[in-house]
């Protein structure tokens, strides 16, 4: 097996002088001149003592070379363990207390309020959105790395912690058989290619971002146009030279906002990807009538890495997440028993194959709790699949309101509410009641102006009367995380007290 480093340089060596990070305003970085910072950096990192197995921890900014030291980590054998650039002191104080790194690698305008982090066991250096900084200063003048500490499928290449809103975070270990076989079924499934032109407007410190929009150029020969964030005007102007978008559901909310968008503008693409929280069906469907294109969605977590994808060729419908990829097996089971339910039917979605985490970092009964006997993962999301094979996910097992002893999915009823004149979206829950355990209740975003709560629980009256909201709240927007997702855990300790003041 080939690591992502190995295909890399494989790559670089045949693509050389061929443009791999283009850059708006600033000059283009070639595939030869990405190999020297990474054999540079991996020289520095030697020097500094980091070792095989041992953590290199990275909270910058967006940057090539931060794609060139997690490459970098990965020749010498290290483990990359990317850190969301909005974490605060008190949450990397958990995250190097947990991975316990060789090496932290922060912002240089960060770089006093980490000092105190250094030691013995712990180098701190810095690395700024411009390239420079300390790391950069030492691997100017370190010898050059060139060969690469062997590496096999089960050896480990990452860890990326989950953004522990219903607990402390974990930190899944990610191997570079993860790695390396996911990506390889995504340039098959999708058909990416050295030929094509990525606009690559995503973190690089989530899975979406780094192990999918970043390995697969770095291993196919691709340019990616590099934008350190998404603008819906900038990316339609970029549009007219790229080939594919890899992006979260609110660009296509932003690009629709456009009078620009059309299909003169979008006519030169030939994917559009949206995954790391559902796309409004509204805005798949509007999409097509605006471009002529439909956005393909897929299935992932950090966990795994990517599950399903809508097909290359074939229907890709609204409200689905496709089938499995290449290798990899998807089941629904039941949430009691554990056993698989019938086609059509709800329950948690298992997956096993190569992309499947090794486990989560110093915790061996919480992995242990994850897995199936025969290996299967629980993915902790409750879904169906469907007589057409496709997978459609109702929502997070956590999320599940069971109001007055009946099961409510979140989903079923969001998307009633999402069908009504005037509204944008919304996001149901479960509160606690006295009565009932849980309430079911709407938090409702209107599409401008405002909401008539009584009437929108007038219009769910189709709905069975235990998955009808006993409170529709509306609200301006609905809080979300960097990738887009809604924060229903938020939502929850927001409203927690709303049915002890109603009874009061």
């Amino acid at each position: 097996m080939q690591t992502i480093h190995d295909h890399f340089i494989q790559t670089a060596e045949v693509m050389q002088g061929k443009t791999l990070f283009e850059r708006p305003g600033q000059p283009d970085i070639s595939f030869a001149q990405m190999r020297g910072m990474v054999e540079a950096l991996a020289g520095a990192l030697t020097a500094i003592g980091v070792a095989p197995g041992d953590r290199v921890a990275v909270q910058v900014e967006k940057s090539p070379e931060a794609i060139a030291l997690y490459l970098a980590t990965l020749q010498v054998g290290g483990i990359f363990l990317p850190l969301n650039t909005a974490y605060t002191g008190a949450e990397i104080d958990y995250f190097i207390g947990d991975a316990a790194p060789r090496l932290f690698v922060c912002d240089p305008s960060l770089a006093a309020s980490h000092a105190h982090r250094a030691g013995d066991a712990l180098a701190v250096l810095t690395l700024g959105a411009d390239g420079q900084g300390t790391l950069a200063d030492q691997a100017r003048t370190a010898t050059p790395r060139e060969d690469a500490h062997p590496r096999g499928p089960e050896d480990r290449a990452a860890i990326l912690y989950t953004s522990g809103t219903t607990g402390r975070s974990k930190g899944a270990v990610l191997t570079h058989g993860n790695l390396t076989s996911n990506t390889e079924a995504l340039l098959e499934h999708w058909r990416f290619d050295a030929n094509d032109r990525l606009i690559h407007a995503l973190p690089i410190f989530h899975t979406h971002g780094l192990f999918v929009a970043a390995n697969m150029a770095l291993v196919a020969g691709a340019t990616m146009i590099f934008l350190t964030k998404f603008d819906a005007e900038q990316a339609i102007d970029l549009i007219a030279r790229a080939t594919v978008l890899m992006g979260v559901p609110t660009f296509y909310t932003r690009l629709l906002k456009s009078p620009r968008l059309d299909r003169e503008a979008t006519s030169g693409m030939r994917l559009f990807v949206s995954g790391s929280a559902p796309l409004l069906a509204e805005d798949h469907r509007a999409f097509t009538d605006r471009t002529g294109q439909r956005i393909l969605e897929r299935y992932g977590m950090t966990e795994t890495c990517m599950i399903t994808s809508n097909p290359y060729d074939g229907d890709r419908i609204a409200g689905a997440v496709g089938m499995a990829l290449p290798g990899i097996q998807v089941r629904i089971t039941d949430r009691e028993t554990g056993d698989p339910v019938a086609p059509g039917e709800i329950g948690l979605i298992e997956v096993k194959g190569p992309n499947v985490f090794e486990g989560y970092w110093n915790m061996p009964e919480k992995t242990a709790a994850e897995f199936r006997p025969d290996g299967f993962f629980i993915t902790g999301d409750l879904g169906t699949i469907e007589a057409d094979g496709y997978l459609r996910i109702v929502g997070r097992d956590k999320d599940l309101v069971i109001s007055g002893g009946y099961n409510v999915y979140p989903k079923e009823v969001e998307e009633a509410i999402d069908a009504l004149p005037g509204v944008l979206e919304s996001a149901v829950i479960g509160l606690p009641h006295p009565d009932l355990g849980e309430a079911v209740t709407a938090i409702v975003v209107p599409k401008s102006g405002t909401l008539d709560a009584d009437q929108i629980r007038a219009a769910l009256s189709d709905l069975a009367r235990f998955k009808q909201p006993r409170q529709v709240i509306v609200v301006d927007a609905l809080p979300r995380n960097v990738m887009g997702k809604v924060q229903k855990a938020e939502l929850r300790k927001t409203h927690a007290g709303l049915y002890a003041q109603a009874l009061a």
